[in-house]
């Protein structure tokens, strides 16, 4: 039989009597779907198992406790026969055949005049999945599918009537974009922003992301630079709650983590106090993301407890003091040689080791690693440039990259 003689339907069973012949766990299977669709069900078997003796103790099927007859089939419009002798389930797709019954065979395949595809659902939609006979192929192509739908790579419902007629409040969104990499943001995240009608994108995180969006789909960009604000956070505030009250889906897509540095608390209080439902999603922040790109934690046994992650716009003196105590600088290139001289103290000296990652998990990462006492002349003799993230502390002797007298320093694991 070719594939192409398959014609993919879906079958409405309410209330239609289906026989199933066979009684082990393939025939348990197929009665507990064939029940789910609403079928009334007669079971032909001398022997049946645990599965299927569960569904005969609740009522959902007549058993009939003997051999198969000529004659069970009469009045079904479906059959499934899976009995694990060849040559009953040959008779049993030979009968029904001959009264014009559509018949599942699980012995052949191949002659079979109807197939059981692989099938999940999810909310309203099914997805049945025929793999060329195969059944495990099936089964990972449909888990495939789901998944592409749960996380958003596959949009369910963009440009269906049902979308665009659909009423729903509007609600704005906060989602943590990570530091970059598409494959980085959350579940929750991609399944938002597949959902999204607004977007208001930042300068960093999953841009990649945003040229697979709908072409109804508005895209306001909101991102900030060093020294470039060309949107206000207060107007930013406001076109979340205007294109909400609007009725819209909004997605606030920011990278890293919203409120780590974020300004994501200031933009959930202002949806919150203009009655504007919002949902924060967390992110991957770059504030462990990065450095972890270079090898790097920002704690590790015997090296550093603890850290503080702090924008290099903020006082820089109240930062704890000791090389074993990690410092995170997020927005620290452009004030970098101010930053040095700051850190470097009696229990953090010059020799310090200073780790800077560019563009971390993007395409043109790159890593410097040097001390408190050389890392800006090395910064500006190369050319470092944001997004980066600063790492100051012992915890850069564990970097891969590190030069070998810094790692001759680390503790032995035991």
């Amino acid at each position: 039989m070719a594939l192409s003689d398959l014609y993919p339907t879906s079958l409405r069973l309410l209330g239609r009597a289906v026989v199933v012949v066979g009684g082990g766990p393939v025939a348990a299977r197929r009665a507990k779907a064939l029940l789910d669709a609403g079928a009334r069900l007669t079971v032909v078997a001398p022997e049946i198992c645990q599965q299927m003796r569960d569904l005969l103790d609740a009522g959902l099927l007549d058993w009939r406790q003997r051999s198969y007859q000529s004659g069970d089939l009469e009045g079904s419009w479906l059959v499934h026969t899976a009995t694990g002798v060849a040559e009953v389930d040959q008779r049993v797709a030979q009968e029904a055949e001959e009264q014009r019954i559509w018949c599942v065979n699980a012995a052949d395949q191949n002659n079979s005049t109807a197939w059981t595809p692989s099938v999940a659902r999810l909310d309203d939609i099914t997805v049945a999945v025929n793999a060329g006979g195969d059944p495990r192929r099936a089964v990972a192509l449909r888990n495939s599918i789901i998944t592409a739908l749960e996380i958003g790579e596959l949009d369910a419902e963009r440009g269906s009537p049902l979308r665009r007629h659909r009423q729903h409040p509007g609600s704005v969104a906060l989602v943590g974009g990570g530091p970059g990499a598409e494959d980085l943001i959350t579940v929750r995240g991609r399944k938002l922003l597949a959902q999204a009608e607004v977007v208001l994108a930042d300068r960093l995180g999953p841009r990649s992301l945003l040229g697979r969006l709908a072409a109804d789909v508005k895209l306001i960009e909101v991102g900030k630079s060093p020294e470039r604000h060309p949107v206000p956070q207060q107007e930013i505030n406001r076109l979340l709650v205007a294109h909400a009250r609007a009725g819209k889906r909004v997605v606030r897509l920011k990278g890293g983590d919203p409120f780590v540095l974020g300004r994501g608390g200031e933009e959930a209080e202002y949806c919150r106090a203009h009655s504007v439902d919002v949902e924060v999603v967390p992110g991957v922040t770059s504030a462990i993301s990065v450095p972890a790109a270079a090898g790097i934690p920002v704690t590790h046994r015997g090296l550093a407890r603890g850290f503080t992650v702090v924008s290099a716009h903020e006082d820089l003196a109240d930062v704890p003091d000791g090389a074993d105590h990690t410092v995170v600088l997020l927005m620290g290139v452009a004030t970098l040689r101010r930053a040095a001289v700051t850190l470097t103290t009696k229990r953090r000296d010059a020799g310090c080791p200073v780790a800077i990652i560019e563009d971390g998990f993007g395409t043109a990462q790159r890593i410097t690693i040097g001390t408190l006492g050389s890392i800006a002349e090395q910064a500006e003799a190369i050319g470092v440039r944001s997004p980066a993230v600063v790492v100051i502390g012992d915890v850069v002797r564990i970097s891969p990259f590190a030069p070998s007298d810094f790692r001759a320093a680390v503790p032995v694991a035991r």
